[in-house]
């Protein structure tokens, strides 16, 4: 199995979905704060959301679905997770083959002389960060107006031409090029498997199973069956 996740999952763990009440989006217009142009605009401008979302991802820990996708990699039944999260928890809470679509939290890359530095030891509340040239650092996520990383994408896509079963969890799969990634394990034979708390445009198009609920009840349960 393959595993693609998406913002649902880590709800349980204290972190909003960027869309619909509470989410980030409600409380900073992306068009104005999550572009590239925005950041190369003004940086420390974009920071002040940037400060929000990495207070939210800093404290978050994993929940039960993230260990449960971590015990079927262990125990070998889960091969790899494509995740559009940039929280970290995957890895947080064991998982190994972890392919981020959208990038991550851990790193600060220069956008003029392209150095990368760890996150580590910078908080919310501290000064902007800076490279050794002065330039406002960037958080290593894709914003809107940047491309997706390219290994990130092509690992994505063979992992899905590859896989017996895909696992969809927490998300609707509808953004660009990450919805593609269904339709391929599906187009390959493999078997599509939804877990949502919902129904989503999805449910009815290409998903061959879905399962209603939260991620962390319907994980838990998946494992102890497979045990």
């Amino acid at each position: 199995m393959v595993a693609l996740t998406g913002a649902g999952i880590s709800v349980e763990s204290g972190i909003p979905a960027f869309r619909g009440a509470q989410g980030l989006w409600d409380r900073f217009d992306p068009m104005e704060y999550a572009t590239i142009e925005a950041f190369s605009a003004d940086p420390e401008k974009v920071w002040r959301m940037f400060s929000t979302l990495l207070s939210l991802l800093l404290a978050a820990v994993p929940n039960r679905a993230h260990l449960g996708l971590a015990k079927l990699e262990q125990a070998e039944r889960l091969r790899s997770v494509i995740t559009q999260n940039v929280d970290g928890l995957h890895q947080a809470a064991g998982s190994r083959n972890v392919i981020e679509y959208h990038g991550n939290i851990r790193e600060l890359v220069c956008l003029s002389c392209w150095k990368r530095f760890p996150l580590a030891g910078w908080s919310p509340g501290d000064s902007v960060p800076r490279c050794e040239c002065n330039e406002i650092l960037k958080p290593d996520l894709v914003l809107f107006g940047e491309p997706i990383p390219w290994g990130a994408q092509a690992a994505a896509e063979a992992e899905a031409k590859a896989c017996g079963a895909l696992l969809v969890i927490g998300t609707s799969a509808q953004v660009f090029p990450a919805c593609d990634l269904p339709a391929i394990a599906r187009a390959h034979g493999a078997v599509v498997i939804e877990i949502n708390t919902e129904e989503t445009p999805l449910t009815r198009t290409t998903t061959d199973l879905f399962l209603k609920g939260q991620a962390s009840e319907i994980m838990s349960e998946l494992v102890e069956a497979m045990r």
